[in-house]
C-alpha cells in the first residue's frame, strides 16, 4: 500500500520568524516563498508542518 502525501507551499516569509520555526521549515525542504515540497503524511512531518502552519499551505497530493 503506498502511504499518503501532502504538498507543502511556502507562502509566508521566515524573515522575523523564531529561529525553530526556521530550522523547522528547513527540515521540511522550504527555503523561499512559493517553493513546494512533497513530504510523507506520516506524525513526524504532520508534527512539523503543525509548527509552521500560519507560514504554509498544505494539500494532498494526487500521484
Amino acid at each position: 500500500m503506498a502511504t499518503a502525501k501532502l504538498k507543502v507551499t511556502q507562502v509566508k516569509s521566515l524573515i522575523g520568524q523564531c529561529e525553530k520555526n526556521r530550522k523547522v521549515a528547513k527540515g521540511l525542504g522550504l527555503t523561499k516563498i512559493g517553493k513546494t515540497v512533497t513530504v510523507e503524511n506520516t506524525p513526524a512531518f504532520r508534527g512539523m508542518i503543525k509548527k509552521v502552519i500560519h507560514l504554509v499551505k498544505v494539500e494532498e497530493a494526487n500521484e
